[in-house]
C-alpha cells in the first residue's frame, strides 16, 4: 500500500538524500492562541472545532466536531465507518479514554483468512468487504457529546454536514491520492464518489458529498439510527450484499468502553495514555522506563549514543508488545507489570552501551513469573515492513480541559468499500488481528495468540492518544498516525520537548527513527544526519533509509498534530507537522 502523504513526497524522493532539508519549508515556532486550539491534518477540520468553541462548546465538543469534519474532508483516514480512541483531561484533571475501537462480527472465526492448506489469502483481510469490522466511531463521537459535551449533537455536526453539502477545494495532494488508489475503482459506488467513474477530480475542484451530508444529517437527527434502526439495517444489507459478515445485530450489540488509561512517569512528568486494546500507552511507558536513567540530554539529541539506546529500549517494548498484548476483554494483559519501573530497570541491564542487540536474542528479565508463565505458552512470532496510515488531532479550551484522539479505517481509504447510499468508507481493521500466528498482518506487525480472530473481539492498535501533565497541569496533548511508527513518533515527540529542550514544533519537525523489534531493522527518514546512520551501522544496526513500502521510498512519514501549554503564561502552541499539511488553529 502506498503511503498516505501521496504523491506530493513520492515525487520529491529524488531531491533529497540523507541529510537533505524537509520537503517544504517548515516552521520553527508554534502556533500560539490565548484561549483554545485544534491541530489537525486539515485546516477546515480544525476550524471546525475552533468554531464550535467560540460558539460555547468545550474541548469535547471541539473534538467531536473535529472528528466528523475529518469524516468529510480527509476520507483517507477521518471517518463515520471506522474506529478510535479518545483520552480526555477535564480542566478539573478528571480522566476518561474511551475505547470506540472497531470489533470483530459475530460471523468472524480465527481461521477467516486461510485457504484450505492453512495459507493466509493475499488481500483477504486487506481489501472489500469481508475485511470490514463493525464500526465504532459514530457511537464514540456521539457517546463522549453525550457525556462529556455542552453543546447538542446538531450543533456539533453541522460543519460537517455544511462541509459533505457545498464541499470544498480538493488540493493536488488530495485530488492526486483519489485517482491514484488502484483499489477504489474496484467497488462501483467509492468509483463513483471518489474517482468519477474515472473522470477524476482535479486540483482545484469542489469536491461535493450528498450522500454523507444526508448521513450526517440523519445521525444528528436521530445517532442511535446508525446501530439500532433504519441506518443500521441498510449498512448491514450493503456489507452483506458485498459478501461481507456484519449483521445489523452486530451493529446493535456494538458499544462504547469507557478504559481506565495508562499512567507512568518520566522525570518528574506523568504520562497518561492509551491502555489496550491498544498497545501504544505501554509500549510509550515501558520505552520511558528504560530510558529514564540514561542522561540523553548530556548525550545529545540524535547523537548516535543517544539514538542507540532509545532504539534498544523500543526493540524491547515491541517485543513485549508482540506476546502480550490484545483485547481484555478476551485476555488477561499484564500491563502492570509491562509498565513498572523494577521491569523497565532489569531491562536496561541487558543493553550493551556500544553495540546493537539482536532482536532474536533478546532474553526476557524474569522478574514477574507471571510474564514468564504467559511467554512460555505464547511465544512471540515474526514481523515485516510497517506503512504509516490512521489521523490523530489534539484540542484544548479556554477552560484547559484536554483531548487527544486518534481515529482510523485502518489502511489508506480502509477497505476501499463505501457503504451504498451512505456515502462513507469502511475499514479494513480485521487486518490487525493475527490472521495466522507467525504471518505478519499488512503493517508487518507481530501478532500474538491474545490478538487472534474472535467474534466480538477488537483488534490490537499502536494508536497512542497521550497527554502530559506537570505539577497537576497539562502541558502536552500528543498523537500521531503511523501505526507501529505511532508509538515511536509520540516517543520522539515527547522526548524532543523533555530531554533535548525543544519548543513543540521543533520537536514535531525534527527527524524521527524507529525500531519495532522485528524485522530487526531501524528506520529513519531521510532527512537523518548520514554521520549517524554511519555511526549506528559500526555500531551493529541495519539501518533503513526513508519509508520503503514495495517499489516506492517516502523520505519521511507519518504527522504528529499536538498541543504544548505554556506552564507560565497558559498560551496555548499548536503544533501541525509539515510532512502531511496539517494546521494548527486558534484563538
Amino acid at each position: 500500500m502506498r503511503s498516505p502523504h501521496g504523491s506530493f513526497i513520492l515525487l520529491l524522493v529524488a531531491a533529497f538524500a540523507v541529510g537533505a532539508d524537509p520537503p517544504v519549508a517548515a516552521s520553527t515556532q508554534p502556533v500560539h492562541a490565548d484561549h483554545a486550539i485544534v491541530v489537525s491534518v486539515h485546516e477546515l477540520a480544525s476550524r471546525a472545532g475552533v468554531q464550535i468553541m467560540q460558539e460555547g462548546g468545550n474541548a469535547v465538543d471541539a473534538a467531536v466536531a473535529t472528528g466528523f469534519a475529518l469524516a468529510v474532508v480527509h476520507p483517507p483516514a477521518g471517518n463515520l465507518g471506522g474506529g478510535g480512541f479518545m483520552l480526555i483531561r477535564m480542566a478539573d484533571g478528571k480522566l476518561h479514554f474511551l475505547d470506540y475501537r472497531e470489533k470483530a462480527p459475530g460471523a468472524a472465526s480465527r481461521d477467516m483468512y486461510l485457504d484450505a492448506q492453512g495459507n493466509v489469502i493475499e488481500g483477504a483481510s486487506e481489501i472489500g468487504y469481508k475485511a470490514i469490522g463493525v464500526p465504532g466511531s459514530v457511537a464514540g463521537m456521539v457517546y463522549a457529546e453525550q457525556k462529556f459535551g455542552k453543546l447538542s449533537l446538531n450543533r456539533v455536526i453541522a460543519p460537517a454536514i455544511r462541509l459533505a453539502r457545498e464541499g470544498y477545494v480538493l488540493t493536488w495532494e488530495e485530488a492526486r491520492d483519489m485517482q491514484r488508489d488502484r483499489y477504489l475503482g474496484r467497488f462501483p459506488e467509492s468509483r463513483r464518489i471518489f474517482q468519477r467513474n474515472g473522470d477524476y477530480y482535479r486540483p482545484g475542484e469542489i469536491f461535493r458529498q450528498p450522500e454523507l451530508a444526508r448521513t450526517l444529517e440523519r445521525i444528528a437527527e436521530k445517532p442511535d439510527d446508525f446501530y439500532h434502526g433504519a441506518m443500521a439495517r441498510q449498512l448491514a444489507t450493503a456489507i452483506q450484499k458485498g459478501g461481507g459478515l456484519i449483521t445489523a445485530n452486530d451493529l446493535a450489540q456494538y458499544e462504547v468502553k469507557e478504559r481506565e488509561p495508562v499512567r507512568g512517569t518520566y522525570r518528574g512528568y506523568e504520562v497518561i495514555s492509551a491502555p489496550p486494546p491498544s498497545s501504544g500507552g505501554t509500549v510509550l511507558i515501558e520505552s520511558l522506563n528504560i530510558l529514564e536513567a540514561y542522561d540523553l540530554a548530556k548525550l545529545e539529541n540524535r547523537s548516535a549514543q543517544s539514538i542507540h539506546f532509545t532504539i534498544e529500549a523500543f526493540r524491547r517494548a515491541f517485543f513485549d508488545r508482540a506476546e502480550f498484548l490484545g483485547d481484555p476483554d478476551f485476555s488477561k494483559i499484564p500491563v502492570a507489570q509491562l509498565i513498572d519501573k523494577k521491569y523497565g530497570a532489569a531491562w536496561r541491564e541487558s543493553i550493551d552501551p556500544a553495540r546493537a542487540s539482536a532482536s532474536q536474542e533478546l532474553k526476557r528479565p524474569a522478574i514477574f513469573s507471571e510474564l514468564e508463565q504467559y511467554a512460555d505458552a505464547h511465544p512471540a512470532e515474526r514481523g515485516g515492513h510497517e506503512p504509516p496510515h490512521t489521523t490523530h488531532y489534539s484540542v484544548v479550551d479556554a477552560e484547559g480541559s484536554a483531548v487527544a484522539v486518534t481515529t482510523t479505517i485502518n489502511d489508506w481509504f480502509g477497505s476501499r468499500v463505501t457503504a451504498e447510499g451512505l456515502g462513507f468508507l469502511l475499514n479494513d481493521e480485521m487486518d490487525d488481528f493475527s490472521a495466522k500466528l507467525g504471518v505478519p498482518n499488512a503493517d508487518g506487525l507481530i501478532q500474538g495468540a491474545a490478538n487472534a480472530i474472535g467474534p466480538g473481539k477488537r483488534p490490537l492498535s499502536s494508536m497512542t492518544p497521550t497527554i502530559v501533565v506537570q505539577q497537576g497541569k497539562t502541558v502536552l496533548v500528543l498523537g500521531s498516525p503511523g501505526s507501529s511508527k505511532i508509538i515511536t513518533t509520540v516517543a520522539n515527540v515527547l522526548m524532543g520537548v523533555i530531554d533535548y529542550g525543544m519548543n513543540l514544533q521543533e520537536s514535531v519537525n525534527a527527524p524521527r527513527f524507529h525500531h519495532q523489534w522485528l524485522p530487526d531493522v531501524v528506520n529513519v527518514e531521510r532527512s537523518f544526519s548520514g554521520d549517524s546512520v554511519n555511526a549506528l551501522q559500526k555500531m551493529g544496526y541495519n539501518v533503513q533509509v526513508g519509508l520503503h513500502d514495495g517499489s516506492d521510498v517516502s523520505p519521511y512519514w507519518s504527522d504528529a498534530e499536538c498541543i504544548a501549554i505554556d506552564p507560565k503564561t497558559s498560551e496555548r502552541l499548536g503544533a501541525s507537522d509539515y510532512r502531511n499539511n496539517g494546521k494548527a488553529v486558534g484563538y
